[in-house]
């Protein structure tokens, strides 16, 4: 049995049991405030969520609370996962995080998939250290007492090592009960397609659709999209409310939702920022070009996020040659992988100078000015 902890008293429980439309209420709310568009899609899709809720709840009945158990008994009914996929800007992680937020238990989780991944590897690396056999066993019980109910963002597969180990860990933490709503932009049977060795990927494959509920998301347009339509991506500092400007437009594309501090691995070191929401990054110039990074943290940047907002960009001088360098490594880093761009400036982009030997600083100015363009909007990160 799951040993949740729920804030409320039996009475409320109860009722909440009773809330069959919690979750679209919750979506409703965001409507009023007109930080999302209705879509008769995404009321769908947020029904099937819905029910998963229900399903915890009833599990989580503090009447049939007893002592935790690490396996569900067979004679119990287990609570399906939710696999939601779709395009891009469709509102999948929207609907994830209005799903999470509104979940009463204390074991759970919202993860990119990648960083999930990036754990495990790194998991297994130290254990395999200090011990001998096979470290998934202790890992998924490891997951399962600090998570039972896991969110994942950006589901995918792109690595062999990563597919050859899902379907043995995803097996285990099924069979200890965790439960697991994830997004992802391909089909279960899309996922790793044409990959190496990806015979080996098909029993996952099997598994998740086995175990899942597999929703196709097929709202009228990509919402993400129309955001930067109608949003500036660049705003002056000498203007007032350049601060406002970067937190409005963080809170319209992320519905106002939390964000937690994250910490990526790049060759062996750690890469810690202050402030990401799913694949956005709240950032500052500061933070990205005042540390000694170079192209491979940038790549691993723009790959795991599809927005970044940079505040307080300075005008340049001859005193900040090396975190000019580094902003110029950035925005090629970024323009490659089609990174969507919110910043603020001290100048206007046209008035950018910096004269350097060692690169061309009007082709990072002509990328910034490209980066504002619907035309580049319309692209779709490489990571999708």
């Amino acid at each position: 049995m799951f040993k949740f902890f729920l804030k409320n008293s039996k009475k409320k429980f109860k009722h909440s049991l009773l809330a069959s439309d919690l979750l679209e209420c919750r979506y409703q709310e965001l409507v009023v405030k007109h930080h999302i568009q209705s879509d008769d899609a995404q009321i769908e899709a947020l029904g099937h969520l819905q029910q998963l809720l229900d399903d915890i709840l009833v599990q989580s009945e503090p009447k049939k609370i007893v002592l935790f158990s690490r396996r569900l008994s067979s004679a119990q009914k287990k609570a399906k996962s939710i696999y939601i996929f779709g395009d891009v800007g469709r509102g999948k992680s929207m609907l994830m995080d209005v799903f999470f937020q509104a979940c009463p238990i204390k074991l759970k989780r919202r993860i990119h998939f990648h960083a999930f991944m990036q754990e495990v590897h790194q998991y297994m690396h130290d254990w395999r250290s200090n011990h001998q056999g096979d470290p998934l066993p202790s890992l998924a019980i490891k997951i399962q007492k600090s998570a039972l109910l896991l969110c994942f963002d950006e589901f995918q597969v792109t690595d062999i090592a990563d597919a050859m180990l899902l379907s043995r860990l995803f097996t285990q933490l099924i069979d200890l009960g965790v439960i697991f709503v994830a997004t992802s932009n391909q089909h279960p049977d899309d996922l790793y397609k044409g990959g190496l060795q990806r015979e080996l990927f098909l029993p996952f494959i099997a598994l998740l659709k086995q175990s899942s509920e597999i929703l196709e998301l097929v709202a009228k347009e990509d919402y993400r999209l129309s955001h930067f339509k109608a949003m500036k991506t660049v705003f002056y500092s000498e203007e007032k409310g350049a601060d406002e400007f970067l937190q409005q437009s963080f809170n319209e594309l992320t519905n106002c939702g939390n964000t937690e501090i994250k910490r990526l691995k790049v060759q062996g070191r750690e890469l810690e920022f202050a402030a990401v929401h799913g694949d956005i990054l709240f950032s500052s110039f500061e933070e990205l070009c005042n540390r000694p990074l170079g192209s491979a943290d940038y790549l691993i940047v723009a790959s795991e996020y599809s927005t970044i907002f940079i505040a307080e960009i300075p005008i340049f001088s001859v005193e900040i040659r090396d975190q000019v360098r580094r902003f110029v490594t950035l925005i090629d880093t970024l323009y490659e992988s089609n990174v969507k761009l919110i910043c603020t400036l001290a100048v206007p982009v046209e008035e950018l100078q910096f004269e350097d030997s060692h690169f061309d600083f009007k082709r990072t100015k002509s990328r910034l000015i490209e980066m504002q363009s619907e035309q580049y909007l319309q692209r779709q990160h490489l990571l999708d």
